[in-house]
């Protein structure tokens, strides 16, 4: 789908220009002209006092893919820190990567972060495109979209991953859009058809009751967003070498119409689930909201953090934040306790891959039991205090083991 200005028809007016909220439209010689900003919103058709513009069906054609090579990473940083998802994203791009005979490539845009690209060297890259420049310092769709689809336009990368973050949920749709291929979002599972190197992209669908496999066989590159927790983190090692390609990005302050004024930092605490080692996570079976207190004492003498099921969340006693689940966040915490969670499949696909799971539920037959390593059958407001008692003469109870 295309937006054709009829040149004949087109009065140079310039309403269309004024009407079109992408800056997609330049009068040239007195006639409007699309230009590759256009998303075919279809805002200066309606505009269009004399019905210039139209949108029109084009011809659908793929690329020729055989030109398009390597696996690329989307190195997430904020104020200078590498985000896990990146992490996780560089093992996973790794193990593609291998799969299909290829490099692996981070790709850094930031202001004086060059020691973030140190670090992807040493988590598995095998380069690393960082671009460096002050009008990067700071996230802006504009500013990013613009330099990273130009280096897809001179590069021509296979796939490319980028983390399923509030940024990456902005920049991931942007791009695909711009350089014309398909995008599956919030992934949880990749694999590769090697026979015809085609990604295999798998996401919760229908709110999460089933799980569909995406493939984008005609365009490239194949891009994913992938959801934080989910994926396996690079393994760190320090006498990784490779290579570092240092340039200054094709950008001016023109190209970026959005301007961040000021930062302001959330009042209220952001909820990391992915990168807790100790979650506490509360069901359905604590009754009412009030039962979360008891989670929170629990987790804090852990010094965990609170999860929850997605029918809490429905019900109002917990925000949003906390979920676990294909609908929320998938973990892979060290220990994650199940208070009063049944067990549903969608809510165990974002944590059966905890190292130790501890079930506690007075339904003997419930699911989570199947994938825990250890289950209490019992009523949590019975078992949770016995367990903080324990934890509060821990010094106590050990002594008297030994």
């Amino acid at each position: 789908m295309a937006v054709k200005v009829i040149s004949e028809e087109c009065i140079g007016c310039g309403t269309c220009v004024d009407a079109c909220p992408f800056d997609a439209i330049d009068m040239i010689d007195d006639k409007a002209v699309i230009n590759d900003k256009c998303t075919a919103c279809g805002t200066c058709i309606e505009a269009c006092p004399v019905d210039a513009i139209i949108k029109e069906e084009g011809e659908k054609k793929g690329v020729d893919i055989n030109q398009y090579k390597g696996v690329w990473v989307f190195a997430e940083q904020r104020a200078g820190e590498l985000l896990n998802v990146s992490i996780e994203l560089l093992g996973e791009g790794k193990k593609i990567a291998e799969q299909i005979g290829t490099d692996l490539t981070a790709v850094l845009l930031g202001k004086d972060v060059d020691n973030l690209a140190e670090t992807l060297i040493k988590y598995g890259a095998d380069n690393v495109l960082y671009g460096d420049s002050e009008l990067l310092e700071v996230y802006t769709t504009d500013g990013y979209t613009k330099v990273i689809c130009d280096l897809i336009e001179e590069r021509k990368p296979e796939i490319l991953l980028i983390g399923a973050t509030n940024i990456g949920r902005d920049l991931g749709p942007r791009i695909s859009s711009r350089v014309h291929t398909g995008l599956t979002a919030d992934c949880t599972r990749l694999e590769v058809d090697l026979e015809n190197r085609r990604l295999m992209q798998t996401r919760p669908a229908f709110g999460g009751n089933l799980m569909a496999t995406i493939i984008c066989p005609n365009h490239r590159p194949q891009m994913a967003t992938v959801r934080p927790g989910v994926m396996e983190k690079a393994k760190y090692d320090e006498n990784r070498t490779g290579n570092i390609e240092k340039f200054n990005p094709n950008l001016k302050e023109e190209d970026i119409r959005a301007k961040v004024v000021e930062t302001v930092k959330a009042k209220k605490a952001v909820v990391k689930l992915e990168e807790a080692n100790i979650i506490v996570s509360g069901g359905r079976g604590l009754g009412d909201a009030e039962g979360f207190k008891l989670i929170e004492e629990l987790a804090e003498k852990l010094d965990g953090v609170v999860g929850a099921s997605r029918a809490t969340v429905d019900a109002g006693w917990i925000d949003q934040s906390h979920q676990v689940g294909q609908t929320g966040k998938t973990v892979r915490p060290t220990v994650y306790i199940a208070c009063g969670i049944s067990g549903a499949i969608q809510h165990l696909a974002g944590m059966q891959d905890s190292d130790l799971i501890i079930a506690i539920n007075k339904d003997k037959d419930a699911p989570i039991f199947k994938v825990a390593d250890y289950g209490i059958v019992g009523d949590v407001y019975e078992v949770i205090p016995e367990l903080i008692n324990g934890l509060d003469n821990i010094d106590e109870i050990m002594a008297q083991l030994n």
